[in-house]
């Protein structure tokens, strides 16, 4: 038997299975915590304006980064033109948006003559086919890029430097290209014991598998110390906070039809989700009563389906709410911990790039993105987002320490060092309904390592497998 002696204010305690002997209180760690998303929120939610103004606002912002990277790569004196301006066989550098051509691309008369009965095309996993072209705009005009960039690996949205000469029939052949790269780095402190964060995705409340339900508590039992000896309990205190990116819901909660319908006639709320989403609120108030929870909504949750998408309504979650220690996110998710800097979204950015593209890997994924220093460079071509008017959330302004997205078919981490001595840890967190894993994040050494529960079954519990450094 557990007795729950925290309270929702305050320091949080993990308790031990009681014994003869008085048992030891595992106090937990409580690092700074200061959320920093407020550039994701979406204010008055006017969609009258049209999507040209965001590939604008994102040229106009991200020019003098791309001027600055391409005078450093190929000289100071480089000749940069406007595509207005350039001259057949003179080389120079343009700065511009790709945008990439592709006639396996969907489109939406596609999804209304579906509704019709109409032949559908066939799903594809991949768009990209070698018909694809790759154009350069500016704010005026447009040109066709052939030469030296690999067509497959670029994908719409990305604003890039290009150097190379204009060909007599109008085409421009590229030399060499560049990206933003990596942006400024604020150090990160040193701390003097481990602390983690545990990150979590996929939960997929509301599917019919068991098997994951069990590996869902197992991790809850082991993050509030009622799981393990006295040594794992001691390590599970230094557990200061918890993740969760997106898909907290199962997508069989979602309508029958939706994989039919035309995705703006799509109802993303159904019926099914109200019993998963009572239960993801007990399983939170089981974990905000021990330690800060941060929730992220993803693509099957109940939250607007363009991103960014906003934090899911606290009227919810009716049980856990009442505690302060509930944190409800928006994706994409910005917050320092300790002085380290966490950013990633729920997965969708890097899942639309996987289609788009000829890369495969999550983690290749977040590395090219952080290279162009944009979150989500396909919307809102393929990806939908909300149609911001004077600024670009999604750009990078400075480079994390942690950059993670959820939702991954697998678990990968990898170290980024940068140019300017910048240290990133990238994390491709897997979905745990299908992986029965999450990944815990040391704050004082930057390492990531998985935590399974795949191997537990019902008759033995020594099989479960927690791995927590400490």
């Amino acid at each position: 038997m557990f007795s729950d002696i925290s309270a929702p204010k305050g320091g949080s305690t993990l308790l031990c299975r009681p014994t003869e002997e008085p048992a030891p209180v595992f106090e937990r760690a409580s690092p700074a915590y200061n959320p920093c998303s407020e550039r994701f929120g979406v204010g008055e939610r006017n969609f009258n304006r049209q999507y040209a103004h965001i590939y604008a606002a994102r040229l106009m912002q991200m020019s003098p980064l791309l001027k600055e990277r391409a005078r450093r790569k190929w000289g100071s004196d480089v000749l940069i033109r406007k595509l207005c301006d350039l001259q057949a066989g003179e080389q120079c550098c343009i700065v511009g948006t790709l945008f990439k051509r592709m006639e396996l691309q969907p489109s939406i008369l596609k999804e209304i003559s579906e509704e019709h009965n109409l032949l559908p095309q066939p799903p594809r996993v991949k768009y990209i086919s070698d018909n694809d072209e790759l154009i350069l705009e500016d704010e005026l005009q447009r040109i066709k890029l052939e030469g030296k960039i690999d067509r497959d690996r670029c994908v719409t949205g990305s604003v890039i430097a290009v150097f190379g000469a204009e060909r007599n029939d109008g085409k421009f052949t590229v030399e060499d290209f560049c990206t933003a790269d990596l942006p400024e780095q604020s150090a990160r402190p040193a701390l003097h014991s481990d602390k983690f964060v545990l990150l979590v995705s996929g939960l997929g409340l509301g599917s019919s598998r068991g098997d994951s339900m069990l590996g869902l508590q197992l991790l809850v039992d082991m993050v509030t110390g009622q799981l393990g000896e006295q040594g794992e309990q001691s390590g599970a205190a230094a557990i200061s906070r918890i993740l969760m990116a997106g898909n907290l819901l199962s997508p069989s909660t979602q309508d029958k039809d939706a994989s039919t319908k035309a995705k703006y006639l799509t109802k993303k709320t159904q019926a099914g989700s109200v019993e998963a989403i009572r239960l993801l609120d007990e399983l939170l108030l089981q974990l905000v009563s021990s330690v800060p929870v941060d929730v992220m909504p993803g693509q099957y949750d109940p939250s607007n389906h363009t991103l960014p998408q906003q934090p899911l309504h606290r009227c919810m979650f009716p049980l856990s709410s009442v505690y302060p220690t509930l944190q409800l996110a928006s994706n994409p998710y910005q917050a320092t911990v300790e002085g380290v800097r966490f950013l990633g979204t729920s997965g969708q950015n890097i899942i639309d790039i996987q289609h788009y593209s000829c890369m495969n890997s999550h983690l290749e994924i977040l590395e090219e993105t952080l290279r162009l220093r944009h979150l989500a460079p396909t919307a809102p071509d393929t990806l939908g987002c909300y149609p911001f008017y004077l600024k670009d959330p999604f750009i990078l302004e400075e480079c994390p320490h942690v950059y993670f997205s959820g939702n991954a078919p697998v678990f990968e981490t990898k170290r980024l060092t940068g140019g300017a001595g910048q240290e990133i840890l990238l994390i491709a967190v897997p979905a745990f309904h299908r992986t029965q894993t999450a990944c815990l994040v040391n704050l004082r050494t930057l390492q990531c390592e998985p935590i399974s529960f795949s191997a537990f079954s019902a008759g033995d519990e020594d099989d479960g497998e927690m791995n927590i450094s400490h």
